[in-house]
């Protein structure tokens, strides 16, 4: 087989791997204990990976624009997920952050989707989880435009316990 071809079926296993994992992912999201909508959801998550966020960094990451952004913290600051405070660079500038009931739902959010992933793992032999965490490694290394390393020098993995 070609490396075109290969590449090519690669591809389209990955694509259906990535629609299983898309369902998996989102089921957690859409569950009735959940009280916002996926795209709020996605803010809080926006907002945890930087910790603290300004008003325009969050509509650049969410590719919106800034009056929908603004929208959108409105409804989650009213529903006591995120909190607006006076940025530390400049006083005018607003920091959006996680509030500590934004990061719980998070957090179990989080922990449902494992929970669920996990189902799955269990149904494969142990040597296929090794092979899917190596291809996932790459995969990802390759995505981010070549191998990360670690302060070890080493380049970073994800652990598979024993």
């Amino acid at each position: 087989m070609g490396d075109s071809s290969q590449l090519s079926e690669c591809a389209a296993a990955i694509d259906l791997a990535a629609e299983a994992i898309v369902r998996i992912w989102t089921g957690p999201q859409s569950a009735p204990g959940v009280p916002v909508p996926a795209t709020q959801l996605r803010v809080l998550f926006v907002v945890k990976q930087h910790g603290s966020i300004n008003l325009s960094g969050l509509a650049g990451e969410l590719g919106a624009l800034l009056s929908s952004a603004s929208r959108l913290c409105d409804r989650l600051e009213a529903a006591g997920l995120i909190l607006r405070e006076s940025g530390q660079q400049s006083r005018r500038e607003i920091a959006i952050r996680l509030s500590p009931d934004g990061e719980a739902l998070l957090d179990r959010v989080r922990q449902e989707r494992q929970e669920e992933i996990m189902k799955v793992l269990a149904q494969m032999p142990a040597s296929a989880r090794r092979s899917l965490l190596n291809g996932l490694t790459e995969f990802r290394n390759a995505a981010d435009g070549g191998a990360r390393t670690g302060a070890s020098g080493a380049s970073e993995s994800f652990q598979m316990p024993a």
